[in-house]
Formats: C-alpha cells, structure tokens, sequence
C-alpha cells in the first residue's frame, strides 16, 4: 500500500512541470490570474468551482482545496483547454492542455 502511495506522489510530481513565470504567461491567463486575485467577476459559471485533481497531477490535498478557473482561448467555441487552477495555500497552476499538464505559476 505504502508503494502504491508513493507512486502516485511521483505521477502527480511529474505531471507539473516546470514553472512559468506570471510575465510569461499569454495575456488571457495574466487577465484570469487578476480576476481570482480580485474575487472576480469571472465570465463563465463554473469559474471557482472545485478541481477534484482526480488524475492526481497537483500536489495531493483533501477535496475543496483546489478551483478551477477559466482562461479565454482566442478561436474556440467553448471555454477551449486553458485553465487555472488555485490553491487554498495561495498557488496558482496554469493548464494550457485542459488538465493533462500543469505548470506552477510564479510571480
């Protein structure tokens, strides 16, 4: 059990790579980053719901402690794969593969 444990650890270890600096983010993620920071007011509905991180590619934590937030992708019809994902502890993760990948935004 104690293995199984510690492989899922490394698999959501793994699944972040590495950070990307707030500056370097695309335009529309700076925009979003600003809307959480400001409570809002977010454009889709579902923006501050809870991300389950049921594929385990963030840091494990008990379940509420990370939203998900919409980030507009130029040319999609729906809310397209870009996202970000924030923490309860105040970090930021930026998805521009809806969930496949994270990189941990840094200011």
């Amino acid at each position: 059990m104690r293995t199984a444990a510690l492989l899922a650890l490394a698999v959501s270890l793994a699944a972040v790579a590495a950070d990307v600096l707030e500056k370097d983010l695309p335009p529309e993620a700076r925009q979003t980053l600003e809307l959480i920071k400001n409570n809002g007011p977010f454009p889709h509905k579902q923006d501050g719901a809870t991300f389950a991180n049921r594929e385990r590619r963030l840091p494990l934590r008990a379940n509420g402690y990370y939203r998900e937030y919409t980030v507009h992708t130029p040319g999609a019809k729906d809310r397209g794969p870009r996202r970000i994902v924030a923490g309860n502890g105040g970090e930021f993760y930026y998805s521009d593969d809806h969930y496949k990948s994270f990189r941990r935004i840094r200011e």
